[in-house]
């Protein structure tokens, strides 16, 4: 379903070399699969997460999303796929705060021209599958940390996307909601039948995936 073919990524830094952050990386992953990428900080696991996801150019390489190469679309058509294919999840949620939870969960089908009526109603029945059914109409500074976790969680299921990219989507959470996060990620990928791939310095969550793979030194290996 997902694809990267020999993915590069270098930085000039304006001195002296270029910085070599990612360096031939070959990645597969398919329908309804997990998997998680490990490293250190600074590794370049967030940059491979935006490469994979459409948000950021490879210096060299592709991305294939189904057999067509992500980066040869124009940045229309990639906005496109991005916002019919992809879901995001990140540690911090990024909803929007003068908006309702359910505003911003249904935000991805209003941008892409759904019916009003019929995006809030599907916005609902996300919320309701994270256990958020009864603070639809709260804003998310009169959430918790954990309910706005999960509202973002619904906002990137809401249009039922081939693949959700998920960058330590619980590094913002104290150890009870981080494992709740996780249980409800992996719950709703089964039932959403949607590929996940998790970036996380946490072991533990790591291999809960069905494949890991850990990058260092810009190598990426299936562990």
């Amino acid at each position: 379903m997902l694809k990267a073919v020999n993915i590069a990524k270098d930085y000039n830094d304006g001195i002296r070399n270029d910085l070599h952050v990612l360096r031939d990386i070959n990645f597969t992953l398919d329908h309804a699969e997990t998997s998680a990428i490990i490293g250190s900080s600074g590794s370049g696991k967030t940059t491979l997460l935006n490469i994979l996801g459409g948000l950021d150019e490879p210096s060299s390489g592709q991305v294939f999303l189904n057999d067509v190469d992500v980066h040869k679309l124009s940045e229309k058509k990639r906005c496109t796929v991005r916002n019919r294919h992809f879901g995001f999840i990140y540690q911090f949620h990024h909803l929007l705060p003068e908006f309702s939870a359910l505003e911003n969960v249904a935000m991805p089908l209003l941008i892409n021209g759904d019916p009003v009526k019929q995006a809030k109603q599907r916005a609902e029945k996300v919320l309701a599958d994270v256990g958020l059914q009864q603070r639809i109409h709260h804003k998310p500074g009169e959430l918790s940390c954990g309910e706005r976790q999960r509202a973002a969680i619904a906002r990137a299921l809401i249009h039922q996307p081939d693949c959700i990219f998920a960058d330590e989507p619980t590094g913002n959470l104290d150890r009870k909601n981080a494992e709740q996060a996780i249980d409800l990620i992996i719950n709703l990928n089964k039932e959403y039948r949607t590929s996940l791939i998790i970036v996380t310095h946490d072991v533990k969550i790591a291999e809960r995936m069905d494949t890991l793979y850990s990058l260092e030194d810009g190598v990426l290996k299936k562990t």
